[in-house]
């Protein structure tokens, strides 16, 4: 009788090891199914039928074509962290200098310079953009080509248009130049990559700037930042052109505190105010912030202060300098772009 019980019970537990088996290949792919999933989330997302529709009818998308790119878009929480906390407000001046301004960069900046001297020379003479300034911007942006960013774009852009409210207008206009992008400069929308803010190629250009200020510099009668440093340099030109630059004039001076009966305290209702030249340079030396160099005192500037390795720093910065922070919005890029400028002026000349 004990023999034949433990005989039951033995079948039992062979039998509901068979079943467990089964059981766990179903959970794990279930769970798999689920990971597999949320890689897609693009196409449930509230936000993409209405861009899909936008996209299909206005700018004549395959509807298909879309919906496997977007099949295979994924949200990158990395991504959002980054734009949280950009190195513009992240980093102080001294930081900056640590990283833009050093002896590898400029050196590499010279090989740069000497492999493409001839595009540097025709897109002066094109667009009066001097060499040194283009070759900080790409320096800057890229370590000249050193490093373009490891985001695929499709899912910078994504990420930012459909999952940050704060800028998902601007993102959406992105995403939606980038696929266009895809027909008009043979961009393969899936495995090309970039920054989190989905800025590409040397020259990092937004797909809005690359649809609209890059050039074919090379005359092949393709438009490629990605890959052809002689377009990104010629864009780079006419991206500067475009916003204003003026040829042979001035960019940024140091200043200095001189009056006697006042402290810099006096100045902080000047300086960092706005990047866009709205004061005269008159009205900074009433204030007592005198340029290093002599500008003609009716001339539109902005007073500039920075926390630097001695403490503060004060520059007067005119048109030109303006025109740096449109590529980006920033007083530390322009300055770090400026004063990479001019240790390579120094190298090249």
């Amino acid at each position: 009788m004990r023999t034949t019980l433990q005989s039951t019970r033995l079948i039992q537990r062979m039998f509901i090891a068979t079943l467990a088996v089964p059981l766990i290949t179903l959970i794990s792919a279930v769970t798999f199914n689920a990971n597999a999933a949320s890689k897609s989330d693009y196409l449930q997302h509230d936000k993409f039928t209405a861009f899909l529709n936008t996209v299909v009818k206005e700018d004549g998308h395959d509807k298909q074509a879309i919906l496997d790119l977007f099949n295979d878009a994924e949200r990158k929480d990395s991504i959002l962290k980054a734009i949280a906390r950009p190195a513009e407000k992240r980093l102080t001046w001294e930081k900056y200098q640590d990283i833009f301004l050093t002896k590898k960069r400029a050196e590499k900046g010279v090989e740069f310079y000497k492999k493409h001297k001839s595009a540097f020379k025709r897109a002066n003479d094109k667009y009066g953009v001097p060499p040194e300034i283009i070759l900080a911007i790409i320096g800057v942006e890229t370590r000249y080509g050193g490093n373009k960013g490891s985001y695929r774009v499709i899912d910078a852009l994504s990420t930012l248009a459909f999952d940050y409210p704060p800028r998902s207008k601007f993102f959406t206009k992105q995403l939606r130049q980038y696929l266009l992008l895809g027909k008009e400069a043979g961009i393969d929308l899936k495995s090309t990559t970039g920054s989190y803010a989905g800025a590409m190629g040397f020259p990092q250009f937004i797909p809005s700037s690359y649809r609209h200020y890059a050039v074919d510099f090379d005359n092949d009668n393709i438009i490629d930042l990605i890959n052809n440093p002689i377009d990104a340099i010629g864009s780079v030109a006419n991206y500067f052109s475009e916003h204003g630059w003026v040829s042979n004039a001035p960019i940024t001076s140091p200043a200095r505190f001189l009056k006697t009966d006042g402290k810099e305290s006096d100045l902080d209702n000047l300086v960092n105010q706005s990047l866009k030249p709205s004061l005269t340079i008159e009205d900074f030396n009433n204030a007592g912030l005198v340029g290093d160099k002599a500008y003609n005192k009716t001339l539109k500037a902005t007073a500039i202060r920075l926390k630097g390795k001695q403490g503060n720093e004060y520059w007067i910065g005119l048109n030109n300098f303006y025109v740096i922070t449109r590529y980006n919005h920033s007083k530390l890029y322009a300055m770090a772009v400026y004063q990479l400028s001019e240790t390579l002026k120094s190298k090249i000349k």
